[in-house]
């Protein structure tokens, strides 16, 4: 009698604990902080990773440095996983009702230097009241990984200027400024002044036109600029010490104004150009998850009081 062979075994159901995993470490790039948000032992991850990897037949992170860099399988899943424990998460939301000072929790928020002072602390000071227990993560903008870091929840929202996106990321308009120029000396100032002036600009880049630069390329005209820098702030007391002039979001300048000791001049933009607009983005995804709902409200209503009545109107 020949003797008896056992079946195949077959793979049991996916554990969904595993993907909670996966999606965290590939959120944070390193097993320790994964470990940390988890709740879990490093050791933890490092066995959850390696069921996933025997469950999906390939590796999913290698080392890089002192943390960890996924995979081009890890990328090609990341949004799908990402996606589906958005859907469970809304239907755990549905069923017990979503609360804001319990279900927040900690949300990432993208934007570049020259925002962070304006709209930060308000939005801090705002979830104290509403959501005491949350936790803001506020990051510089990648305009090259936007796509790919709201579709992973490395990134739960992120606010830039208005640019072309595809069908993959919703946004809606955020806060609209113009234009002013900042100056140590008030004087009247038309086209032919504002062009023969030497400029500072402020960019989160390290190269590239600012904003009003390229708006001015497309006019005509391109300006001298002299000086580079990372924050209005610091661009406004290199003009007060200077004869150079900034060009920059007039709500801005008069925030940034009434607590600066030296006395500025904002003075009109002598070219009609666009007003800034910023936008608010996410992934399609979120689109009905409540926790994004309720964040993306919040940040509506401080758009509000960003956009309230200017000093003086």
């Amino acid at each position: 009698m020949s003797p008896v062979q056992d079946s195949p075994r077959r793979p049991g159901p996916p554990d969904l604990n595993l993907f909670r995993v996966f999606d965290v470490v590939y959120r944070e790039r390193n097993l320790t902080r994964a470990a940390e948000v988890l709740f879990l032992s490093q050791s933890a991850v490092s066995h959850a990773l390696a069921r996933l990897r025997e469950q999906l037949g390939a590796p999913l992170f290698v080392r890089q440095g002192r943390g960890v860099a996924p995979t081009p399988l890890a990328e090609r899943v990341a949004p799908e996983i990402r996606e589906a424990l958005a859907l469970l998460q809304q239907a755990v939301h549905h069923t017990r009702g979503f609360e804001p000072a319990r279900d927040v929790g900690t949300f990432t928020l993208a934007m570049s230097d020259m925002l962070e002072p304006s709209i930060v602390p308000r939005l801090v000071a705002r979830l104290q009241e509403r959501s005491p227990e949350a936790r803001i993560s506020s990051v510089r903008l990648e305009r090259t990984r936007l796509e790919r870091d709201l579709a992973s929840g490395r990134l739960d929202l992120a606010i830039d200027v208005e640019q072309p996106t595809s069908a993959e990321l919703r946004h809606t308009a955020f806060t609209r400024d113009a234009f002013c120029v900042v100056s140590r000396k008030r004087r009247r100032l038309d086209v032919a002044a504002y062009m023969a002036a030497k400029h500072v600009t402020v960019s989160s880049r390290r190269t590239g036109l600012a904003v009003e630069d390229l708006v001015l390329s497309r006019l005509g005209y391109q300006r001298e600029v002299t000086v580079r820098c990372r924050h209005y702030e610091t661009a406004c007391r290199i003009v007060s010490g200077s004869d150079l002039l900034l060009t920059m979001p007039r709500r801005r300048a008069e925030e940034i104004n009434g607590v600066l000791d030296e006395d500025l001049h904002l003075l009109p933009m002598p070219l009609a150009l666009p007003r800034l607009e910023l936008h608010l983005y996410w992934h399609r995804s979120e689109d009905s998850e409540p926790r994004s709902q309720w964040l993306r409200s919040e940040l509506q209503s401080l758009a509000k009081v960003l956009m309230g009545p200017r000093r003086g109107a």
